[in-house]
């Protein structure tokens, strides 16, 4: 960490971001205006604007008239000429510097978001907003450290030669992070060279190393997702005794092969046998309930995101932590950065953002739930002239209604559906504050990963042709995200019709298993194979008349007997109960599926 410099001035710099939140969230409507003129007259001659009638414009009027709203699949084939190397002035004047990988998926493959230069700043940006805030609440964090377990991708180039990789991994890999100027809030346990290390295995024992030889400097916690978390505590369970012996010795385990890791961390490690024999006494005990707090005494909090599906990681985090405050400071995407909790102490379940309006031009679809929130998102993928006039601007949002995320940013998407559901919870000055309902359409999730209702059912449909020929089938399925395991995995329930005599194999359940793996997206099939952030799938068999029962269960607590349908994702913990009380069999996936980095048409091509 580079030395502060003699004119440093904390409570300043502070109360200068501080200021900056109240005076663009008080004049929210009229910052928006500027952000939409500024991206449409730097982009005033480029091609998609032009196709669409739009010759110069600025005004919002014209931009919504002329705009359509739209999804991934509508801008792909320009997102595909800029990837195969066309150079010209496509979705953005300026060129696309790299494209940031998403989590969701298109066609099975991450879609790719545009990105350029001038964008790390404005992510940068938003960073340096959090620690004020949170200053405000947890006074004296600049006097210790915070331990961040930070990871890297894998990237791969397009055909024409652009990076493709992850938004986290281009922030890592970028001078705003690598050579970020003094700040004692940006101040972490893990050198940059453990949080670099391409190597995971490597990258966690070394940054988790460091971690535990500063424990008492350690003020925070934190990763990016809990579940990542989580894996880092399991890893903690699994290799302590491994730790111990490298801080009682000041050596280290050579397992840790990469140079610039071991030379890095060799500038902190000393032989500290009273903090091994720490280690020792509390990862021997027989639980593990409030570890966090029993080897890093000083922690405050733990920084991570437990909205969402997230959330289904809260319990674990608490046991772990001993209760202490869950912390989620910021909301982000790969389409861009979009605001900052003002209320971080508060209760995970009571989580809202606060918009920034500089970061990019924010429009709201307004989605339509009949039924209370087991109701399905009622917004269609495509809009027809009435809904693309319903869309309302940041500051003209109800209280208590919810809205799917469209954004217009300054690297080429213009009317951009994010797939966010967002619920207004109040609003700080004009801008209005959000809590994150949920992702459209996602089904099922364990850490980065979404599937959809959709993408399940045609992996079930490849799967269940292995049973042809015992003349069986599936009469009913459901699933579950089962974040009971570290890492989670899913789980499906299967209720089988049998026809046949012959008995079924396990091994043929297994070849299900897999062929459904084999059947998802790349981000699944990354996080099995890559990150090891997702564990092998599972089929549960039922006994006959299972669904039959779970309906009836559905019916006693009010739903219809008429418009019930078999729900294919379950998270509601008496139901899962009831499911797991009639399981006659269980298979897990033999193997990893197939993955490689890169679009599949990308390795084609090469």
């Amino acid at each position: 960490m580079p030395e502060a410099p003699r004119d440093y001035n904390l409570v300043e710099q502070n109360e200068k971001i501080l200021d900056f939140i109240e005076d663009v969230t008080a004049n929210a409507d009229q910052v928006q205006k500027r952000v939409l003129s500024e991206i449409l007259s730097s982009n005033a001659n480029v091609e998609y604007l032009k196709r669409h009638g739009l010759h110069g414009q600025t005004d919002r009027e014209t931009f919504k008239k002329l705009l359509p709203v739209i999804t991934y699949e509508d801008i792909q084939p320009d997102i595909n000429r800029i990837a195969n190397g066309d150079t010209s002035p496509i979705l953005c004047s300026k060129p696309i510097s790299e494209f940031l990988t998403s989590s969701g998926t298109s066609g099975g493959e991450r879609k790719l978001m545009p990105t350029i230069e001038e964008d790390l700043g404005r992510r940068s940006s938003l960073y340096g907003l959090l620690m004020p805030v949170m200053s405000l609440f947890v006074p004296g964090l600049e006097k210790g450290k915070g331990m961040y377990l930070m990871f890297i991708k894998s990237e791969a180039k397009t055909p024409g030669g652009i990076v493709a990789r992850p938004v986290l991994t281009s922030y890592y890999k970028s001078s705003y992070f690598k050579d970020r100027p003094y700040d004692p809030y940006t101040n972490y346990t893990s050198p940059n060279e453990t949080v670099l290390c391409p190597d995971s295995y490597q990258s966690m024992y070394s940054q988790l190393l460091c971690g535990l030889c500063q424990n008492k400097e350690v003020f925070r916690v934190g990763a990016v997702f809990a579940s990542g978390f989580i894996r880092a505590i399991r890893f903690l369970e699994k290799h302590w005794s491994l730790l111990c012996n490298d801080i009682r010795t000041g050596t280290i385990n050579s397992q840790i092969t990469d140079t610039s890791v071991r030379e890095a961390v060799m500038k902190i490690l000393k032989p500290d046998p009273k903090l091994a024999d720490l280690i020792q006494t509390e990862c021997s005990k027989s639980s593990w309930q409030g570890i966090i707090t029993r080897l890093w005494p000083n922690t405050k909090y733990v920084d991570v995101i437990v909205t969402g599906t997230m959330s289904q990681y809260i319990p674990t985090l608490d046991y772990y932590s001993n209760g202490l405050p869950l912390v989620c400071t910021m909301y982000a995407s790969s389409e861009c950065y979009f605001g900052v909790n003002l209320n971080p102490l508060c209760k995970p379940s009571e989580v809202s953002y606060t918009l920034i309006p500089t970061m990019c031009y924010f429009e709201f679809l307004p989605v339509n739930r009949s039924n209370g929130v087991n109701d399905p998102l009622h917004t269609p993928r495509s809009l027809n002239e009435k809904q693309q006039q319903e869309l309302v601007e940041l500051v003209d949002v109800k209280l208590g209604q919810e809205y799917e995320l469209v954004v217009t940013t300054y690297a080429g998407l213009y009317r951009y559906r994010v797939g966010d559901v967002l619920r207004v919870a109040g609003f700080k000055n004009k801008a209005p504050q959000f809590n994150f309902v949920c992702r459209k359409n996602v089904v099922l999730s364990i850490d980065s990963d979404k599937t959809d209702e959709v993408e399940l059912q045609n992996a079930m449909k490849n799967a269940v042709t292995h049973l042809v020929p015992f003349d069986a089938s599936v009469s009913d399925y459901t699933s579950y995200a089962d974040t009971t395991t570290i890492p989670g995995h899913y789980v499906l329930y299967w209720e089988l019709a049998l026809k046949g005599s012959t008995p079924i194999p396990p091994c043929v359940f297994e070849d299900c298993c897999l062929t459904i793996e084999e059947s998802l997206n790349s981000v699944y099939r990354q996080g099995r194979v890559s990150d090891k952030s997702i564990g092998p799938l599972e089929i549960k068999i039922v006994e006959q008349g299972t669904f039959d029962k779970l309906m009836d269960y559905a019916i006693s607590l009010g739903a219809s007997i008429n418009q019930y349908k078999t729900p294919r994702c379950v998270k509601f913990a008496p139901v899962v109960e009831l499911l797991n009380s009639r399981v006659v069999e269980k298979y897990f996936s033999p193997k990893c599926p197939k993955w490689v980095s890169g679009h599949k048409q990308w390795i084609n091509q090469n």
